[in-house]
């Protein structure tokens, strides 16, 4: 491990304020950090309670299958998602020592939402989710994305 790896990210921040150009850089990184562990919080609760509460409301929308009981396929799909919650809410507290589950969140919620359009092209009837799960997956892929470090920055944890 590196000697810049091995320090606190504060320890960081606070020596990068000595650096010649670096005036405002670290600011900016809490920030975005700061803004992450929010972002994970409201995506984890929205997964662990919020899908189950869309599929009641606007079951078109988000819902595959609709019937008088909880089909087989959703119980399986809110149960991988409020695993997946639980997880980005501890996810949370240390962002960076969780980037792995991060951009896991990211891809496969891309590749969740392009399956999906794919398959409301192909079935006429499922064009609700064009509406309603696809472009919200496809935003919460893009905003932990967007507050994601990359390269440098996630190198500093």
């Amino acid at each position: 491990m590196s000697a810049i790896q091995a320090k606190p990210l504060e320890e960081v921040f606070r020596s990068e304020r000595n650096l010649p150009g670096s005036q405002g850089k670290n600011v900016v990184a809490a920030e975005r950090i700061k803004y992450l562990r929010i972002a994970l919080q409201l995506v984890g609760v929205t997964f662990v309670f919020g899908i189950y509460i869309l599929t009641l409301v606007w079951p078109s929308g988000w819902a595959w299958h609709t019937g008088h009981h909880t089909p087989h396929y959703l119980q399986m799909i809110l149960g991988v998602y409020a695993t997946l919650g639980v997880f980005l809410l501890i996810a949370s507290r240390k962002p960076l020592e969780n980037l792995s589950l991060i951009w896991f969140t990211v891809w496969s919620s891309v590749v969740h939402a392009v399956v999906m359009a794919a398959q409301s092209f192909a079935n006429p009837e499922h064009v609700g989710h064009l509406w309603g799960d696809v472009p919200a997956l496809l935003v919460v892929a893009a905003v932990l994305a967007y507050l994601t470090p990359r390269g440098a920055a996630a190198e500093l944890r």
